[in-house]
């Protein structure tokens, strides 16, 4: 990667192509591909997966080995003409009006291990630069009886105080034989009754289902499916469910995480690439001294037996399975299929807080009534606590159409997604573009399609941070990463399980250390020959060792912090979404 000032290190590898194998088509894009049936003859996810064969262009690739290549964009294929010129190449940042900020995953008093009211963190969340925020308290027998219902009036009440902040009422669902999860609707008149049906019938929880078993397995995969049911019956606008703490107790398995992504890849999009409580690995005196991230814990029964120790532990405040180069994310990516990062809060009790449950407040109360008692000031400041207010430390930027609750959803969907940690950066535009044989532009997220042989260059403009951060100092972007990965389709129906992504590295770093303003790092790509895709990923240069799989795949990576000593100010990292290309003739 190269700019204007000539600042490139680049770290040459050479990269084997691989050449999606042919196989057979599966039904729903048979169906889709079909000339001979009528749009009214199609299910949804039919009609939906025509209508992205249609935007694409690549209708004739269904025939030449490349179908499996569709598993990039069905989580795009309900807006697959959204953000296209005319040629039917993309033009990604014609859909993207808008960069919001936002964070999908907040308790309040309606957890049994929260204490803030709805108001509290919205107001909080609004005065950090939020956006957009989902009220996620923890389902479970209490919550699906009353809470559910209880918070509901709560949250219309802080969207009609706070007419700027949109305000999504979600869960964080006990996922049946796994961890924890978001699950969220558009507001509408039967948000709360879709949310307490699915809590009731899936969580894992309520149905006793959390052992891992296939059958609790399957729930799971029938949970996501049912609200997939309930967006195509309109009885919701929109639903979507992404993934929390995923690496923290090793029970998400990678052949489950693929099960939820293809239950409905409308609904299943991503996880949290870096978890809340960041605040926890603060060292004692002025913090709880704890592990960064809550991931302090290591392999139990239930525990997928292929996941290492250094797993179980955060690297730079993000998930293993994020921040390994060539790992578990990057696997997903490989086979083509979208599966989004976010960072988050995860606000239970935040650090240097004043305030305190009530006197009489407890968890029997809880049970009883589904809420703890409104807070009261506490007299003094609590530095034990791990968690940050929304917006204070992490956040997840979405590309939107509009300021608006389904034009965010859609961003999420399309995976139009960067993320960051303690403001590192003011903001970024990212831009793949062809041209010579296939002209064309796309932004995170999306997938360029274009002729073999055209010339591609990844264009990605910095606005470097000019205001200090809530830490109450001046972020500096030191270093810049270019990732790039070969896609394979086939891999995907190898091995349920598979961990790695062999042929993703880091193939350019770019020092950007002094840099201010807006600039602009070109490089190029080279000529379009076989598929692939290119993420971004950048920091503050303070702590970083070679990547989890050796200096070859990743140089410098993120390091893997140390409990009861990752202060998370000092170690600042963004990352993006990927950018997927696709050769047609």
């Amino acid at each position: 990667m190269s700019d204007h000032h000539g600042h490139t290190h680049s770290h040459p590898h050479s990269h084997s192509h691989t050449h999606p194998h042919a196989h057979e088509v599966d039904p729903v894009t048979r169906a889709a591909a079909d000339a001979s049936a009528s749009d009214k003859d199609l299910t949804p996810r039919e009609l939906s997966r025509r209508r992205l064969l249609r935007a694409a262009g690549v209708t004739g690739a269904v025939t030449a080995g490349f179908s499996g290549m569709l598993g990039v964009t069905p989580a795009m294929a309900d807006e697959a003409g959204r953000g296209r010129g005319q040629d039917g190449h993309g033009h990604g940042g014609r859909g993207v009006r808008h960069w919001l900020a936002g964070d999908h995953h907040i308790h309040t008093q309606y957890s049994s291990d929260g204490q803030y009211t709805v108001m509290d963190q919205a107001r909080h969340a609004a005065a950090y630069g939020l956006d957009w925020l989902v009220i996620t308290d923890h389902g479970g027998a209490t919550h699906a009886r009353l809470g559910v219902d209880l918070v509901n009036p709560d949250i219309r009440a802080a969207r009609a105080e706070l007419k700027d902040t949109l305000i999504f009422q979600g869960l964080e669902w006990n996922i049946p034989a796994a961890e924890h999860g978001t699950v969220f609707v558009a507001p509408g008149k039967n948000e709360v009754e879709v949310l307490k049906q699915f809590e009731n019938d899936y969580d894992g929880s309520v149905r006793n289902a959390c052992d891992n078993t296939p059958q609790n397995e399957a729930l799971a995969v029938a949970g996501i499916q049912w609200l997939g049911r309930q967006k195509d019956r309109r009885r919701v606008e929109d639903a979507l469910f992404l993934a929390n703490h995923p690496a923290r107790n090793g029970i998400d398995s990678p052949h489950e995480v693929r099960a939820w992504r293809d239950a409905d890849p409308r609904i299943a999009v991503g996880w949290e690439g870096a978890p809340g409580h960041q605040a926890a690995g603060i060292r004692a005196g002025y913090g709880p001294g704890d592990a960064r991230g809550g991931y302090g814990n290591s392999a139990g029964p239930s525990s997928f037996p292929g996941y290492p120790p250094e797993s179980y532990r955060s690297w730079g405040g993000f998930d293993f399975y994020t921040a390994t180069v060539g790992g578990l994310w990057d696997s997903l990516l490989a086979e083509g299929k979208a599966w989004s990062i976010s960072a988050n809060s995860d606000s239970h009790r935040n650090w240097g807080d004043t305030s305190r449950r009530p006197d009489g407040s407890d968890s029997a109360r809880f049970d009883r009534d589904g809420r703890y008692g409104d807070p009261v000031y506490a007299g003094q400041v609590d530095l034990e606590l791990g968690d940050f207010w929304p917006g204070m430390y992490s956040r997840t930027h979405v590309g939107a159409s509009a300021r608006g609750y389904t034009a965010v959803m859609r961003g999420i969907r399309e995976g139009r997604i960067w993320v960051d940690h303690g403001n590192l950066v003011k903001n970024l535009d990212v831009r793949l573009v062809a041209s010579g044989r296939g002209r064309g532009e796309e932004t995170l997220g999306g997938t360029l399609t274009a002729k073999r042989g055209s010339r591609l260059e990844l264009v990605v403009t910095v606005t470097a941070q000019d205001v200090p951060n809530w830490g109450m100092f001046l972020p500096r972007l030191n270093r810049v990463d270019l990732i790039r990965g070969a896609v394979d389709p086939a891999h995907a129906d190898s091995d349920h399980d598979k961990l790695t992504a062999p042929d993703t590295r880091v193939v350019v770093q770019t020092d950007t250390s002094g840099r201010t303003g807006t600039f602009t790092l070109r490089h190029d790509l080279g000529v379009l020959e076989e598929a692939f895709y290119v993420r971004l990923r950048g920091t503050d240069g303070n702590r970083q060792q070679p990547g989890y799989l050796g200096p070859r795949i990743d140089p410098a990576g993120p390091a893997i912090d140390v409990v009861g000593d990752a202060d998370p100010w000092l170690d600042l990292w963004f990352y993006t979404n990927p950018i997927w290309v696709l050769p047609v003739r």
